[in-house]
């Protein structure tokens, strides 16, 4: 197989090369592994079939990209730069996507390899066909551009090539293309400032995370709900925090929130804004960011008791991100009767809003009541049951009736919920003390897909591996749990039939 693919390859190599020649090799090439064909190819042929991209015959074109696919992962990707520079280059700049994607792809391969990437860095033209790609109408394309430069920033040398010459320009020339690209080049820029201190650096000295925040802070409501998602995953690294706290954008930020009062187009930003001091308070303490920032939790609190059915799922999930670890509990537990209140409204909502803000609602509940084992104490205890009981009059009751309904999501939304408290003590006193609901846990019937399947499982899971669950269960319940864990979540047990004469 591998001389009939040599023989054909050979053919195809000559420039006149038919499209049956193509359509043949093409064929062949599927039934002969890569490693087999490394030996057999050169420049030679690869040069060729580049050159046959270089046609107005759209079905030509694509037989040779399935060609070059396959021949060229046989390939080393630091013998693909060394020797396919230019063949890349046009690549690049070909009127083709599909061609473009071919080519992408190796400059994936080759920004990934160690030895490749610094061959790169002396090929200014080819990393301006890159930054050029990013302008391109197809996003594949634009996504690929976005993720090999950023990786070629990753090195001081490669920094250097794109903020240290002439690229630059290049980069804000692409920008100037429409609105789009430009997001797609602060996107690149955001990349690139997260991997560290010295890499923000260079993109804020470029000018460009300076104009990035320009347009957060600017007058255009719709550029400002774009460039806050931008700001937010920014203010995920540490560097990136502390260049935003230097350069006063979180009080800009807290004060745009503080006069969206009167501000008729607030709704456009306003979700953007309130999430960005919801991740921060996670990732940096919550304590802290409530008590600089008062404003955030106020509107937070005022958005859950808005009738707006988006600032509502906004707020919860805000809240969901908040309360996912014990800082954050402790600081929503210190407005007392506010919270509890809302969270009443929370548990309505999860029952009688639409579908997708019940998810939300169901996805909030499961991270403010959860609790590692570890940070289980007795207040923590007694305040996670206290939120539990402020959801509804009879909370275990809600989310069992949300998880016997025929929808997927929200039967899974619902299980989530159970597993979120099932290592508690009271949780588990008061699952068993509901009549049913433990036989209702090892029914394996009552689970129509592989999704609720799972649900139950981590259900089942959380359960067993819990401490007191044997003391609070009793032996009979805890065995069954034991063997619903060992038995694995789609386990179907076996019916016996037994032959009767004469039956049909």
């Amino acid at each position: 197989m591998a001389e009939a693919a040599a023989e054909l390859l050979e053919r195809a190599a000559r420039r006149d090369a038919a499209l049956e020649e193509l359509r043949a090799l093409r064929v062949a090439l599927q039934a002969v592994p890569p490693a087999a064909l490394r030996a057999r190819l050169s420049e030679h042929h690869l040069g060729a079939l580049f050159a046959l991209l270089a046609v107005d015959d759209r079905e030509q074109v694509s037989a040779c990209v399935s060609i070059l696919e396959r021949l060229l992962q046989a390939l080393d990707p630091l013998y693909v730069i060394q020797n396919l520079r230019e063949e890349l280059q046009k690549g690049l700049s070909h009127p083709e996507d599909s061609v473009k994607i071919l080519t992408m792809s190796q400059v994936g391969r080759i920004v990934e390899d160690s030895a490749a990437v610094t061959e790169i860095l002396h090929s200014p033209e080819l990393l301006r066909q890159i930054i050029n790609c990013i302008g391109g109408e197809k996003i594949a394309v634009a996504k690929e551009a976005i993720k090999s430069l950023s990786r070629i920033a990753q090195s001081q040398e490669g920094l250097e090539a794109l903020f240290g010459s002439s690229l630059l320009s290049d980069l804000r020339s692409v920008m100037a293309t429409s609105d789009v690209v430009r997001y797609r080049v602060y996107e690149l820029i955001v990349e690139i400032s997260s991997a560290s201190a010295e890499s923000l650096n260079y993109c804020a000295s470029s000018g460009l995370i300076p104009e990035l925040i320009g347009e957060l802070t600017g007058e255009d409501v719709l550029v400002r709900a774009t460039c806050i998602e931008m700001v937010t995953s920014l203010a995920h690294t540490v560097q990136g925090r502390q260049y935003l706290a230097q350069q006063g954008v979180i009080d800009k930020i807290s004060n745009i929130i503080l006069g969206a009062e009167a501000d008729p187009f607030s709704s456009f930003y306003l979700p953007g804004f309130v999430k960005f001091f919801g991740n921060l308070a996670v990732v940096d303490s919550p304590q802290q960011i409530c008590e600089r920032y008062p404003v955030f939790m106020e509107k937070v609190f005022e958005m859950a008791e808005s009738q707006d059915p988006t600032m509502i799922g906004v707020a919860v999930d805000t809240l969901g991100i908040l309360g996912s670890n014990v800082e954050g509990k402790q600081v929503l537990q210190k407005t007392r009767g506010r919270f509890q209140n809302l969270l009443s409204k929370i548990g309505h909502q999860a029952k009688n809003a639409p579908t997708e803000l019940r998810l939300r609602c169901l996805d909030a509940i499961s991270s403010l009541l959860y609790l590692p084992p570890e940070q289980q104490t007795e207040d923590l205890l007694r305040m996670t049951e206290s939120w539990f009981t402020s959801l509804s009059s009879q909370p275990l009751e809600l989310f069992r009736s949300i998880s016997t309904q025929p929808f997927p999501d929200l039967h899974c939304g619902a299980l989530r919920v159970f597993t979120a408290i099932a290592n508690q003590p009271w949780a588990q006193r008061l699952m068993l003390s509901s009549p049913g609901f433990v036989e209702y846990i090892v029914d394996r019937s009552v689970e129509p897909d592989k999704a609720s399947k799972d649900a139950k499982y981590e259900l089942v899971k959380a359960l067993v591996n819990s401490k007191t669950i044997a003391e609070i269960f009793g032996n009979q319940y805890y065995l069954r749990l034991r063997a619903y864990l060992h038995e694995g979540p789609y386990y179907v047990k076996a019916v016996s039939t037994t032959a009767v004469e004469g039956a049909e």
